[in-house]
């Protein structure tokens, strides 16, 4: 059938963002301080164990923004299209989409609980005889394969937790043992005593940790991909979706709103925040007039007033977007856009007032008597001193840009409805809770790993504060 690669505007500026970050690692090679500064960040446990958890996270984001519209078959005796684009499918999907086929396709008919065989409410079904009786109804897929679904139900999922497990084991040991080489490598010594080093804690970065989060993750993952071939292991949803797939498919948001939302915060605070302490006078009188109003605004009438104009513009202009997930990812785009107008006068408040005490020190004055242009000095002197703020300040934005996406999509004013996050996910839940008997594995699905999410967010924002921040002991 054969793939036409597609590339959104988000997949773009996600791997544009990635790109710089590792250009920006690159380069900060040359820079001791900053190696010594994330030497610090390595050495410490929770910040390993933080951002492997981040790295997992972003694995399945950049998985989910690979994306495809795959080619259409004629059919029989039809003319070949002139135009290529009429034999592909409206449907854009993602490498997540396709590793994950088989949660993504077996849909149910509606609600089915976790590692169900059956439906969640009963059902009334007409006999052979033409008698009718309510009972709960057997998943097309969830537990298909059981013969004796009463008997055979809690072995099944036993065995399968086992080979998950065991699976689980042999990867965590394939990959211990090619970080144990590579220590071994990169440090000249024998592969048992690279082994002795790193779970003593003394193999450099703190590896220890690394291998005991993976192992952990493994003890969850594989027996629930193990589980996943035959079961529905977190439920559906109303309409039978696997909520399972729904979550995988929320990291992606939950990721572009966190990270995209940095490009247009980033040159605004820091642009506006060194010319208002540096310049001084009116740029500081009408910089501060300018984030003070924004302020002034309660932050969810603005960003709901942006958000349902811009909408206007996307319904007004249909021509614009040729399937619906660029429809979508041109809301999404937007309303990182205005997360990121109204969101970045705190980090240029902070930027303003370190500028202030900079622009008085010797080494800064002893420039300007000398005759250094003023853009000289703020690229030599000023914006170095500041990138230990901005570094802090960006991460630790990161949980709260999240956070903040699920808040506006479940008051109804964040992501696009055909797209799938947290938001929404916690905005379906709100109904499924009213409902007897209660439908609550959607929420705990979504809670769980938003909070996984955001913790390892912050809790690496916090060991990046302590490495970066000068004035910490």
């Amino acid at each position: 059938m054969g793939f036409q690669p597609v590339l959104l505007w988000t997949d773009l500026l996600l791997f544009g963002l990635l790109g710089c970050i590792v250009l920006a690692g690159w380069a900060a090679r040359r820079s001791e301080p900053m190696l010594a500064a994330w030497r610090r960040v390595g050495e410490s446990g929770v910040g390993m164990v933080s951002l492997s958890l981040l790295m997992l996270f972003l694995l399945v984001g950049v998985l989910d923004s690979l994306h495809y519209r795959e080619r259409l078959t004629p059919a029989a005796g039809a003319p070949t299209a002139a135009d290529d684009k009429r034999q592909l499918s409206t449907e854009v999907r993602s490498a997540l989409d396709a590793i994950a086929a088989p949660l993504r396709t077996r849909l149910e008919k509606t609600y089915s609980a976790p590692l169900a065989y059956s439906l969640f409410a009963k059902q009334t079904i007409e006999g052979a005889d033409g008698t009718q009786r309510r009972e709960f109804p057997r998943l097309k897929f969830g537990g298909a394969s059981l013969q004796y679904p009463a008997d055979d139900h809690v072995g099944d999922i036993l065995g399968r937790i086992g080979i998950g497990l065991a699976v689980a084991a042999g990867l965590w040991l394939v990959c211990a043992g090619a970080l144990v080489k590579g220590v071994a490598i990169s440090r000249k010594v024998p592969v048992g005593a690279a082994w002795r080093a790193i779970w003593r804690g003394k193999g450099g970065l703190e590896w220890r940790a690394v291998l005991l989060t993976l192992g952990v993750v493994g003890l969850l993952v594989g027996p629930v991909a193990a589980l996943a071939t035959e079961y529905h292991v977190f439920g559906t949803d109303k309409v039978g979706q696997d909520v399972l797939f729904l979550t995988l498919k929320s990291i992606r948001t939950a990721l572009v709103i966190g990270t995209l939302t940095t490009l247009v915060t980033l040159p605004l605070a820091v642009a506006l925040g060194i010319m208002a302490g540096y310049l001084g006078g009116w740029v500081d009188d009408v910089i501060q007039y300018v984030y003070t109003v924004l302020n002034s605004i309660p932050g969810v009438l603005l960003i709901a007033a942006a958000v349902l104009m811009m909408q206007v513009v996307i319904d007004t202009h249909p021509q614009w977007f040729e399937t619906a997930a660029e429809r979508a990812d041109a809301r999404l785009l937007a309303l990182c856009f205005i997360l990121g107008m109204t969101s970045w006068t705190g980090l240029c408040r902070l930027l303003r007032g370190e500028t202030l005490k900079l622009r008085e020190l010797e080494y800064v004055q002893a420039a300007r008597a000398f005759g250094v242009s003023t853009a000289r000095i703020l690229a030599r002197h000023v914006l170095p001193n500041l990138m230990h703020l901005v570094l802090i300040a960006l991460v630790m934005d990161f949980s709260g840009l999240v956070l903040a996406e699920a808040v506006l999509s479940y008051v109804g004013i964040g992501v696009d409805p055909g797209t799938v996050s947290f938001g929404t996910m916690i905005n379906a839940a709100r109904m499924e809770l009213a409902r007897e008997p209660m439908v609550w594995w959607s929420l705990v699905a979504a809670f769980i790993f938003m909070f996984v999410l955001v913790l390892a967010a912050n809790l690496f924002a916090d060991v990046v504060r302590d490495a970066f921040d000068p004035r910490a002991s």
